[in-house]
Protein backbone atom coordinates (compact mmCIF):
# COMPACT_ATOMS: atom_id res chain seq x y z
CA UNK A 1 0.00 0.00 0.00
CA UNK A 2 2.58 2.26 1.14
CA UNK A 3 4.49 1.63 -2.68
CA UNK A 4 0.55 2.50 -4.22
CA UNK A 5 0.18 6.28 -2.94
CA UNK A 6 3.49 7.24 -4.36
CA UNK A 7 2.50 5.42 -7.55
CA UNK A 8 -1.10 7.41 -8.21
CA UNK A 9 0.66 10.72 -7.48
CA UNK A 10 3.07 10.05 -9.74
CA UNK A 11 0.68 9.14 -12.53
CA UNK A 12 -1.78 12.01 -11.76
CA UNK A 13 1.12 14.38 -12.11
CA UNK A 14 2.23 13.00 -15.55
CA UNK A 15 -1.29 12.77 -16.93
CA UNK A 16 -1.88 16.85 -15.98
CA UNK A 17 1.75 17.14 -17.96
CA UNK A 18 0.52 15.48 -20.80
CA UNK A 19 -2.89 17.18 -21.04
CA UNK A 20 -1.26 20.67 -20.53
CA UNK A 21 1.27 19.65 -23.75
CA UNK A 22 -1.68 18.67 -25.54
CA UNK A 23 -2.59 22.32 -26.27
CA UNK A 24 -5.77 24.29 -26.50
CA UNK A 25 -8.26 24.21 -29.41
CA UNK A 26 -8.56 27.90 -28.71
CA UNK A 27 -5.10 28.36 -28.65
CA UNK A 28 -5.10 26.39 -31.85
CA UNK A 29 -7.78 28.45 -33.57
CA UNK A 30 -5.92 31.74 -33.05
CA UNK A 31 -2.24 30.04 -34.67
CA UNK A 32 -4.53 29.50 -37.53
CA UNK A 33 -5.31 32.74 -38.37
CA UNK A 34 -2.03 33.91 -37.27
CA UNK A 35 -0.66 31.57 -40.13
CA UNK A 36 -2.46 32.68 -42.60
CA UNK A 37 -1.75 36.51 -41.65
CA UNK A 38 1.10 38.44 -42.82
CA UNK A 39 1.89 40.86 -39.71
CA UNK A 40 4.42 43.18 -40.88
CA UNK A 41 4.35 45.48 -37.59
CA UNK A 42 4.76 41.85 -35.29
CA UNK A 43 1.56 42.54 -33.71
CA UNK A 44 1.16 38.85 -33.51
CA UNK A 45 4.96 37.97 -32.05
CA UNK A 46 3.50 36.98 -28.48
CA UNK A 47 0.86 34.74 -29.99
CA UNK A 48 3.28 31.50 -29.39
CA UNK A 49 1.57 28.52 -29.96
CA UNK A 50 3.47 25.97 -27.93
CA UNK A 51 1.38 28.02 -24.61
CA UNK A 52 -1.20 26.23 -22.55
CA UNK A 53 -3.56 28.93 -23.50
CA UNK A 54 -3.52 31.99 -25.06
CA UNK A 55 -5.11 34.12 -22.26
CA UNK A 56 -1.21 35.56 -22.12
CA UNK A 57 -0.97 36.67 -25.71
CA UNK A 58 -0.92 40.58 -26.60
CA UNK A 59 -4.46 41.37 -27.82
CA UNK A 60 -6.70 38.65 -26.65
CA UNK A 61 -8.58 38.59 -23.55
CA UNK A 62 -10.33 35.91 -21.70
CA UNK A 63 -12.87 34.92 -19.11
CA UNK A 64 -11.64 33.58 -15.94
CA UNK A 65 -12.10 30.39 -17.26
CA UNK A 66 -9.36 31.16 -19.52
CA UNK A 67 -11.36 30.92 -22.78
CA UNK A 68 -11.19 33.39 -25.27
CA UNK A 69 -13.47 36.48 -25.35
CA UNK A 70 -12.13 39.07 -26.97
CA UNK A 71 -9.70 39.72 -29.93
CA UNK A 72 -8.39 43.10 -30.83
CA UNK A 73 -6.81 43.64 -34.18
CA UNK A 74 -8.01 46.57 -35.14
CA UNK A 75 -5.45 48.72 -36.85
CA UNK A 76 -2.47 46.45 -37.08
CA UNK A 77 -1.63 46.41 -40.99
CA UNK A 78 -2.26 42.43 -41.12
CA UNK A 79 -3.11 41.02 -44.42
CA UNK A 80 -4.25 37.86 -45.34
CA UNK A 81 -7.80 36.17 -45.31
CA UNK A 82 -10.07 34.81 -42.15
CA UNK A 83 -10.15 31.01 -41.23
CA UNK A 84 -12.84 28.69 -40.61
CA UNK A 85 -10.96 27.51 -37.06
CA UNK A 86 -12.17 31.53 -35.56
CA UNK A 87 -15.51 29.16 -35.30
CA UNK A 88 -14.05 27.30 -32.41
CA UNK A 89 -14.07 29.84 -30.04
CA UNK A 90 -17.27 29.16 -27.98
CA UNK A 91 -16.55 32.36 -25.46
CA UNK A 92 -15.54 35.17 -27.81
CA UNK A 93 -18.02 38.15 -27.89
CA UNK A 94 -15.72 41.08 -29.71
CA UNK A 95 -13.44 40.05 -32.92
CA UNK A 96 -12.05 43.46 -34.17
CA UNK A 97 -10.40 43.33 -37.30
CA UNK A 98 -11.23 46.67 -38.51
CA UNK A 99 -8.63 49.08 -40.91
CA UNK A 100 -6.84 45.92 -41.90
CA UNK A 101 -6.42 44.55 -45.23
CA UNK A 102 -7.76 41.42 -45.02
CA UNK A 103 -9.48 39.54 -48.18
CA UNK A 104 -11.59 36.58 -49.08
CA UNK A 105 -14.71 35.62 -47.65
CA UNK A 106 -16.40 35.62 -44.45
CA UNK A 107 -16.01 31.84 -43.09
CA UNK A 108 -19.57 30.41 -42.72
CA UNK A 109 -17.92 29.11 -39.59
CA UNK A 110 -18.10 32.18 -37.40
CA UNK A 111 -21.86 31.29 -37.75
CA UNK A 112 -20.67 29.06 -34.48
CA UNK A 113 -20.23 31.97 -32.34
CA UNK A 114 -23.10 32.10 -30.31
CA UNK A 115 -21.83 34.34 -28.24
CA UNK A 116 -20.44 37.23 -30.31
CA UNK A 117 -21.62 40.79 -30.02
CA UNK A 118 -19.52 42.32 -31.84
CA UNK A 119 -17.89 41.31 -35.38
CA UNK A 120 -15.72 44.51 -37.01
CA UNK A 121 -14.44 44.09 -40.16
CA UNK A 122 -14.85 47.50 -41.68
CA UNK A 123 -11.98 48.91 -44.12
CA UNK A 124 -10.84 45.95 -45.39
CA UNK A 125 -11.31 43.90 -48.84
CA UNK A 126 -13.87 41.25 -48.19
CA UNK A 127 -15.36 39.68 -51.21
CA UNK A 128 -18.85 37.99 -51.07
CA UNK A 129 -21.95 38.71 -49.03
CA UNK A 130 -22.10 38.04 -45.29
CA UNK A 131 -22.78 34.25 -44.58
CA UNK A 132 -26.51 33.35 -44.18
CA UNK A 133 -25.11 31.40 -40.88
CA UNK A 134 -24.43 34.97 -39.10
CA UNK A 135 -28.02 35.06 -38.79
CA UNK A 136 -28.26 32.45 -36.36
CA UNK A 137 -26.02 34.54 -33.92
CA UNK A 138 -28.70 36.44 -31.51
CA UNK A 139 -26.78 38.56 -29.13
CA UNK A 140 -24.81 40.20 -32.58
CA UNK A 141 -25.57 43.70 -31.99
CA UNK A 142 -22.69 45.04 -33.82
CA UNK A 143 -21.83 43.87 -37.69
CA UNK A 144 -19.37 46.50 -39.17
CA UNK A 145 -18.36 45.65 -42.62
CA UNK A 146 -18.62 48.58 -45.07
CA UNK A 147 -21.27 49.09 -47.31
CA UNK A 148 -22.58 45.44 -46.69
CA UNK A 149 -23.91 46.42 -43.12
CA UNK A 150 -27.42 47.35 -45.00
CA UNK A 151 -28.16 44.46 -46.80
CA UNK A 152 -27.25 42.18 -43.14
CA UNK A 153 -30.28 44.85 -41.79
CA UNK A 154 -32.13 44.07 -44.34
CA UNK A 155 -31.42 40.21 -44.24
CA UNK A 156 -32.42 40.91 -40.66
CA UNK A 157 -35.77 42.03 -41.31
CA UNK A 158 -36.56 39.21 -43.71
CA UNK A 159 -36.33 36.76 -40.86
Amino acid sequence: MERFVPLCLSLILVLELVFRAAGNAEGDALNALKSNMVDPNNVLQSWDATLVNPCTWFHVTCNNENSVTRVDLGNANLSGQLVAQLGQLPNLQYLELYSNNITGTIPEELGNLTNLVSLDLYLNNLTGGIPTTLGKLSKLRFLYEHFKIFMWLTYLVSL
